[in-house]
């Protein structure tokens, strides 16, 4: 989820409009809220599309047929304009993750859950096939992974079937690669049975992290759709029964989502389908609406510029008092750690000397890398918003705003395409353009430049590969700096903090620890821990409904925040906040630990215990401004 940008509007129809929540081949998708309060998540075709009077008689028709499925595993559609000046679809808004993010967050899903999964495309299949759609687009971003089973989102480029009648343009082929039939990549008319080809391919993805027939290109892709049996070795053997027959070339061979059910039989219920991670992304995205919802008050930064609100995920800090106990809850406060021996020093590795690398990249201020350089087909680059330590907005002379990130994540289904400053390169082409090479050592994050849908570049991917290269060679040759003043965490190792060995008595067997991104770091236990440093609003006591407790709590005489959340039986989340340093009155380098933990073994007042005790183990190891 991201802030709005300066030029959209900020309300369509009869909904004021909050945030951003992605963008697609066809469009954009906003968060909105309805007049009754309702969430909404509003799809805006892109203009391109809304001028060509085809488009516009496609998507009346989709809409009327969209109306007619309400199944409980499709997300409902509300409302439309297809005569808007720009077309436009709200449909029922579900939070949690899209099945894409929970795997890339989490890892494939177990047995269990992709039972559930199954189940739910089934069911969601039966609803949409019941209405006379094909879907033509199933694919992991647009399955939501909602707290009580999955939902399929994103009928924009759905058609009714009505013979073989057809409303695309001629030659077109619309939909995923890794996930489109081969009749559909072949641009042959569709039926249902494409999408329960669709099916099988996200089951095997789910299980096994990408799609089975993921070649080193889209022709590649393409082709081993067409000719290739994909392997399907990984699957649990329950679940590569449905797959492979779902997986026929020939149409006429494949099942129906009703046998896919048949063959799962019953599913007994539980309190979650999903693993940890899921119910983790659930509660970020809920706070992250919760801020939409009640943004904090416009400042400047130290640079003068408006920033609009804080990081997706990040707990709402909001105005209060930072010397006093106050708990929303009949909890009493966690009662302070026992004291402990001497802290033992932090671990240590060797640093990795390469530019590219995590520790060198720590310390560059992103919003320096392209200060003042002139960029082919865009122009001389200013910085514009830089609110994370990893991230920076910049504009060009005509306004056009792209971002440049050092330690970002992947881009979504990006394609390899070759190479850029001698790195591999990643792209994610469309009306904006992602572009990426690795950090040195590490798969989980990238150096990313990126246009916005919103800047009008004749060639966007050209573009972010040069903005790319030119911040490659910056980094390699003469890296700017943050400023760093005496005790300021940006340097910080964060997994170097707590070794194994120190956090399993705090937390329980260590399963791994791992970094994430830059700046923070993640212990896995039962459930896991999360660290992170940021640069945000100084803290402050959240009053945020949706805890079940907030409070204050001090820690070796350091104020912390806390945050519980319980989940009905299936655990509980603690999230701690802590101011480290101020930079100004408007802004601090802040700490800040997502415990979420699994099971029901911890009583409501000993939900944040093991948290605060790994707060007390890391804190006298952080610098001292």
């Amino acid at each position: 989820m991201k802030p709005l940008n300066p030029g959209d509007p900020r309300q369509v129809g009869r909904y004021r409009l909050l945030a951003a929540l992605g963008e697609g081949g066809m469009g954009r998708v906003l968060l909105g809220v309805a007049p009754d309060g309702r969430l909404v998540a509003l799809k805006q075709v892109h203009p391109g599309f809304a001028h060509d009077p085809g488009f516009r008689e496609r998507f009346r028709r989709e809409v009327a047929t969209s109306r007619m499925v309400s199944g409980a595993y499709t997300a409902a559609v509300m409302d439309a304009d297809p005569d808007a000046p720009t077309p436009w679809l709200a449909s029922v808004f579900v939070p949690g993750p899209s099945l894409t993010e929970a795997v890339a967050a989490g890892g494939p899903l177990p047995p269990g859950s992709l039972r559930y999964l199954a189940a739910g495309l089934a069911l969601a299949l039966t609803e949409i096939h019941r209405a006379g759609l094909v879907h033509r687009d199933l694919k992991p971003s647009n399955v939501i992974l909602a707290a009580d089973g999955p939902r399929v989102i994103d009928f924009g480029i759905a058609r009714a079937v009505e013979g073989g009648s057809e409303l695309t343009h001629t030659g077109s082929i619309i939909g995923s690669p890794g996930f489109m039939s081969p009749e559909q990549a072949e641009g042959r008319p569709l039926t249902p049975a494409s999408d329960v080809f669709s099916l099988g391919a996200l089951l095997a993805m789910a299980a096994t992290g990408q799609s089975p027939f993921t070649g080193t290109s889209t022709p590649h892709t393409l082709y081993n759709v067409v000719h290739n049996q994909p392997d399907l070795r990984a699957l649990p053997p329950e679940l590569r029964r449905i797959a492979e027959p779902c997986l026929a070339k020939d149409p006429a061979q494949r099942p129906g989502p009703g046998w896919i059910l048949e063959q799962l039989g019953p599913i007994a219920p539980v309190a979650g389908p999903w693993p940890p991670v899921v119910p983790h992304l659930i509660d970020q995205q809920r706070v992250a609406v919760q801020e939409a919802l009640h943004p904090p008050k416009r400042r400047k930064s130290r640079r003068g510029l408006v920033i609009a609100g804080a990081a997706a995920g990040v707990v709402a800090l909001v105005a209060g008092s930072i010397l006093v106990v106050e708990l929303t809850s009949a909890d009493p406060p966690p009662a302070p750690p026992a004291a402990a021996a001497q802290p033992a020093p932090p671990t240590t590795r060797a640093p990795d000397p390469d530019p590219l690398g995590a520790d060198k990249l720590r310390t560059v201020d992103p919003c320096q890398v392209l200060d003042g350089r002139s960029v082919p087909g865009v122009g001389v680059l200013e910085p514009k918003i830089g609110v994370h330590l990893w991230t920076c907005t910049y504009t060009g002379p005509n306004g056009d705003w792209v971002d440049l990130g050092l330690g970002d994540t992947p881009p979504l289904e990006g394609v390899p395409s070759g190479e850029l400053a001698g790195l591999p390169l990643t792209v994610k082409d469309g009306k904006s353009c992602e572009v990426a090479v690795p950090v040195h050592g590490r798969g989980d994050v990238v150096l990313k430049a990126s246009t916005s849908v919103t800047a009008k570049l004749d060639q966007p991917c050209e573009v972010a590969k040069a903005m790319l290269t030119e911040a490659v060679q910056r980094l390699r040759t003469d890296p700017p700096q943050h400023e760093q003043p005496p005790g300021t965490i940006i340097p910080v190792d964060v997994c170097a903090l707590a070794s194994p060995a120190e956090a399993q008595p705090v937390l329980g067997p260590v399963l791994k620890v791992e970094p994430k991104a830059l700046h923070g770091c993640r212990w896995e236990v039962s459930g896991f821990l999360d660290v992170e440093l940021l640069t945000n609003y100084p803290p402050a006591q959240s009053k945020d409904g949706y805890y079940d407790v907030t409070g204050t709590v001090d820690v070796d005489g350091t104020p912390v925040y806390l945050t519980k959340k319980y989940r009905d039986g299936a655990g509980a989340s603690c999230t701690l906040t802590w101011l480290h340093r101020p930079i100004d009155d408007r802004s601090a380098e802040v700490v800040q630990m997502h415990h979420s933990i699994t099971g029901s073994q911890l009583a409501p007042e000993e939900v944040c215990g093991p948290s605060l005790n790994f707060a007390k183990l890391i804190l006298p190891k952080l610098p001292k401004p």
